[in-house]
């Protein structure tokens, strides 16, 4: 992701991870994730206030600095190479995403609170029966006199226990698997009528399972036209993938860099397992795979704007082939540093840990290599 680098880029790049050095190493524990496990985010309000850097990604006119995708790519590096745990795929990604492409009041009231760091939000559209298929939604949204009432289910609802908002796809019309008929709602955590079981992901992460019952919803809370919200999801879900490939970049820096220091220390039959022929080739091929995975990330993020069957086609790819990368830089780094490094001890099973989460964000490689063919058939149609 080099090419994305411009003299501006490379300060925010440089600052940001010389800030998340200084918050491991300050006292607060080696490596360990900003956010402990399950734990609340840590770093949000530093990173509103004092980088300033929550509004990189956003327009001039909402209060943001002007950037775009190359902003965001560059800061989930950082931030996955450090382990953060801080909330921004959800917030800035997927939120921001969410109002900046809807416009009106909801963007002009509720960006420069994501800006200032006052607003956390979490996406909550996966249903227990959707197995990552955007258009199945069953929670229905029934309007009445003076509100929508919400009822349904959503599962696995990253950053959902600290969350201040909750952006919840939900069907105003048609049937579960129809893609017309699904809108898209801006909810408080605190309404009434919303029952969560908070769980920790492998990685660490806190996520919910989600319960509505009745839960209230104004009309000035629905984002775009009532039933034409599934093409906004794809495209805004087609971005958080990319964005997820750069944290995962990030995380297999990290994990290359630890594997190949501790290879130059651990030392057996009397000299480093550094200098060992295998071991050198394995290290070497979990370097190719990087690289690949800089490049097809690359690739996608310039295909964002194109249409919708070339973003799609781009996205699958790069999330396929991250997918396959991070299996293999997080089991050989497991496998080099043997038995310990599966332990606490050290961090790279914590970077494992989120190499292996990746898998299941935003649909598994399965699921995107299947998505990649189907797509590939249409355009040859």
């Amino acid at each position: 992701m080099e090419r994305l680098i411009s003299p501006e880029r490379m300060i925010m790049r440089d600052t940001l991870a010389r800030f998340l050095t200084e918050q491991r190493t300050g006292g607060r524990d080696e490596r360990e994730s900003a956010m402990p496990r399950g734990g609340k985010p840590l770093l949000w309000s530093a990173l509103a206030n004092s980088l300033g850097l929550l509004g990189a990604a956003f327009p001039e006119d909402l209060g943001g600095l002007g950037g775009g995708i190359a902003e965001t790519m560059i800061i989930m590096e950082e931030l996955g190479r450090a382990l953060a745990g801080e909330p921004y795929l959800s917030t800035i990604v997927v939120g921001g995403g969410l109002l900046t492409s809807s416009g009106g009041r909801l963007a002009e009231e509720f960006i420069p609170k994501i800006i200032a760091g006052e607003m956390i939000a979490a996406f909550a559209y996966a249903e227990p029966q959707s197995r990552y298929n955007l258009a199945h939604v069953e929670m229905r949204a029934r309007r009445s006199t003076e509100a929508y009432r919400l009822n349904g289910s959503k599962s696995v609802v990253y950053l959902a226990p600290w969350a201040t908002h909750l952006f919840v796809t939900a069907r105003t019309g048609g049937m579960a698997g129809d893609r017309n008929g699904i809108s898209l709602f801006l909810l408080d955590q605190s309404a009434p009528g919303i029952r969560r079981r908070d769980f920790t992901t492998v990685d660490g992460v806190g996520a919910s399972e989600l319960v509505l019952e009745d839960v209230p919803v104004g009309p000035d809370r629905l984002l775009g036209e009532e039933g034409d919200a599934l093409p906004l999801v794809e495209r805004i879900v087609d971005e958080a993938c990319v964005a997820l490939c750069a944290d995962a970049i990030g995380v297999m820096r990290q994990l290359i860099d630890d594997t190949v220091g501790y290879a130059r220390q651990r030392r057996q039959f009397g000299r480093p397992i550094a200098e060992f022929q295998a071991l050198r080739h394995r290290m070497v091929d979990m370097a190719v795979e990087l690289q690949q995975a800089i490049a097809i990330t690359s690739m996608a993020s310039s295909e964002l704007d194109s249409s919708p069957t070339d973003r799609s086609k781009a996205v699958s790819a790069a999330k396929w082939r991250v997918g396959k990368a991070c299996r293999f830089v997080g089991q050989s780094a497991i496998q080099i540093h043997g038995g310990i490094g599966t332990t606490a001890e050290l961090p790279v099973s914590r970077y494992f840990k989120r190499t292996a989460a990746f898998e299941n964000r935003f649909g598994s490689s399965d699921h995107h290599l299947r998505r990649y063919i189907g797509l590939m058939r249409e355009s040859d149609a």
